[in-house]
């Protein structure tokens, strides 16, 4: 009887369990894409344009929300470039190993010897205080870290006092400077200091007795180190996993339970407890969203409630008082963000999950759900911007960008199949419509991201000059716009829509002034450019058979451009370009004529949100 229990509470229990959304491997193998596996949705088996339900490369595997995902629309445009790689009389590979021997010097310019120990070591006053102020403007009220006048007052003290500030706060401080950097000026002249602060404060965090600064002011650090490691590039592939770290020390010093199911504390104490749990859940969805690893955790695995809305100021009166909803203080836009956290969840839960069922149906419904609570949340942002108390126009920008994007994550698996079969066509809209507002976002009002004029908007500086999250997405979505571009054109009976027409041109612009500002990466402007030559010959119609030499063409003259650019940025560096290039060997092996992983697979790495782009 018992051992009959037990059967039919297994049997409810699996009658109640989603089942997950069965795939199978399509093994792909070219000189660009190297060797990997597509997992297919195995319900489209024997479709032309089946859907992509994650990707898998070596010893990893990326769940739908991986930006290779969405590339996948390349394929053919890879295979027609293949030739041009093989041919003996093309420059392309020699150029190709040059680009990357320059990348690895420009790189091992900027970064210092690991460990680098922790100093007092700041730059002048005025610089200090400009990349503060940066950082307080944009960042900050987007993800609450700091509390504002307590961090002021010390810092003030670190140019007053004569006594030696403490070591954390001199890490905090740094890696504040850092993500200020990233603002600093449009070349983004400070991204040797930055990487060196980091390493400054990697190296005290992982040091053996950080056991015992367990703490609020500890997590700080953490968090921002996270967020400067991104923007930076500093292992940034790697956020996913440090996310976790940090979610998981969060738990263990108590703050996924309410202040008010714990010990007696200060309003102020509570308030600093549930605004950086509240940044450490976001940061650890986002990261999920940009790996393509699974978010891990519930809803039902914390029970701190949301910040109250309480100015910073308030926090440290004798009788503190949230104000009401409507009232702006420097918590709202956080709080504003909270609310549309449990839909984001869904949708990453949704696409990296493996026990997804990843219906078309599911799709749809999360959308409304998602757009929705996107639109509740622009209610409440316009509220307060037509009262003029919200000053930061970076977070609601940046709002807009997250929003957009999670939208762009829940369509672009099906992006590819849409171009082809009507009954995706919802999708294909809503790749163009979140990924057109994306790029208007990354690139200031009525000026071409190339022109020199006009000051940069702090959302357009960060998606040019920083990484991650912000600047791979941008470029993500100018290539959906030119391939929605590209058939457009192909359509017989369409008319491409106008505000398309200079994407390409704009597109391979920034990524140009992307590399001046200090990107190692050719990889972006040729794509780009191939893709710009491919529409031309297009609407010149240009024959099929000629339509080949012509992308072949088109990524030589992309990259010769390219490798110019990084010559003079290498010979900016310690000790110039010929010095540091001694120890690299420029000459090309024929185990790199043969190993095409070598040459191409780190362009299509999978390794990263970055990989392609660092």
């Amino acid at each position: 009887m018992r051992k009959r229990i037990l059967e039919l509470e297994h049997q409810l229990s699996n009658a109640h369990t989603p089942i997950p959304a069965p795939t199978h491997p399509v093994h792909v193998t070219s000189s660009l894409s190297a060797s990997i596996d597509i997992l297919q949705d195995s319900r489209a088996f024997g479709h032309v344009h089946a859907i992509a339900r994650g990707i898998s490369h070596k010893n990893r595997v990326f769940g739908q929300s991986h930006w290779m995902n969405g590339f996948v629309v390349f394929r053919d445009l890879i295979e027609m470039i293949e030739p041009s790689f093989r041919n003996p009389s093309s420059s392309m590979l020699s150029g190709l190993h040059r680009a990357k021997m320059l990348a690895r010097v420009i790189k091992s310019q900027r970064s210092p010897e690991w460990p680098t120990l922790p100093t007092n070591v700041l730059p002048p006053m005025d610089l200090c205080d400009a990349l503060v102020k940066l950082y307080l403007r944009t960042m900050e009220p987007l993800y609450r870290v700091l509390h504002v006048p307590t961090f002021q007052q010390e810092y003030e003290a670190v140019w007053t006092n004569t006594d030696k500030p403490s070591t954390s706060f001199m890490m905090q401080l740094k890696i504040i400077l850092a993500i200020g950097a990233i603002f600093h000026d449009e070349k983004c002249s400070m991204r040797a200091e930055a990487t060196c602060w980091i390493y400054e404060v990697q190296t005290w965090l992982l040091s053996p007795n950080s056991k015992s600064r367990l703490g609020i002011q500890n997590l700080q650090t953490s968090i921002l180190l996270l967020l400067a490691r991104e923007m930076i590039d500093v292992g940034s592939e790697l956020i996913w996993i440090s996310a976790g770290s940090l979610l998981r020390e969060a738990i263990y010093i108590g703050l996924h339970k309410d202040p008010a199911q714990l010990p007696r504390m200060s309003i102020f104490k509570s308030e600093m407890h549930r605004r950086i749990w509240n940044t450490i859940l976001d940061l650890n969805l986002q990261a999920s969203l940009v790996s393509g690893g699974p978010c891990l955790f519930s809803l039902e695995d914390f029970t701190t409630e949301p910040p109250g809305n309480y100015s910073d100021e308030e926090l440290v009166a004798s009788d503190p008082h949230a104000m009401p909803d409507h009232v702006f203080t420097e918590a709202s836009v956080a709080i504003a963000l909270r609310n549309t956290l449990p839909v984001r969840l869904t949708v990453v839960k949704f696409l990296n999950d493996v026990a997804s069922t990843g219906t078309y149906e599911e799709t749809l419904r999360i959308d409304t759900e998602l757009r929705a609570s996107y639109k509740a949340l622009r209610r409440t942002l316009q509220a307060y911007a037509t009262n003029d108390a919200l000053s930061s126009k970076f977070a609601t920008d940046a709002i807009d960008f997250i929003m957009h994007r999670y939208i762009s994550s829940l369509h672009i698996p099906y992006f590819n199949a849409s171009l082809h079969e009507a009954m995706y066509a919802f999708s294909r809209k809503s790749v163009l419509d979140t990924s057109l507002q994306i790029w208007k976002l990354a690139t200031s009002p009525g000026r071409p991201p190339h022109s020199p004029t006009t000051t940069e908007p702090d959302i357009a500086r960060l998606c040019r000059c920083g990484a991650g999250f912000f600047r791979a997405f941008t470029f993500h979505a100018s290539t959906f716009l030119v391939v929605e571009l590209r058939s457009q054109i192909l359509e017989e009976d369409s008319v491409p829509r106008p505000d398309l027409l200079n994407i390409p041109l704009d597109a391979t612009n920034m990524v140009l002034r992307a590399i001046e500002a200090g990107e190692t990466s050719v990889k972006g402007y040729i794509l780009l450019s191939v893709l710009a030559a491919q529409i031309d010959g297009i609407e010149r119609r240009v024959g099929e058979e000629d339509i080949p030499a012509l992308l072949g063409g088109a990524a030589e003259v992309a990259l010769q451009r390219c490798i110019p650019m990084l010559e003079r940025i290498a010979g900016q560096g310690t000790g110039g370009v010929d010095s540091q290039t001694e120890e690299f060997d420029f000459q090309i092996s024929p185990d790199f004529m043969e190993d095409w992983d070598l040459v191409m697979s780190d362009m299509f790495n999978f390794d990263g949100v970055d990989a392609f782009l660092t």
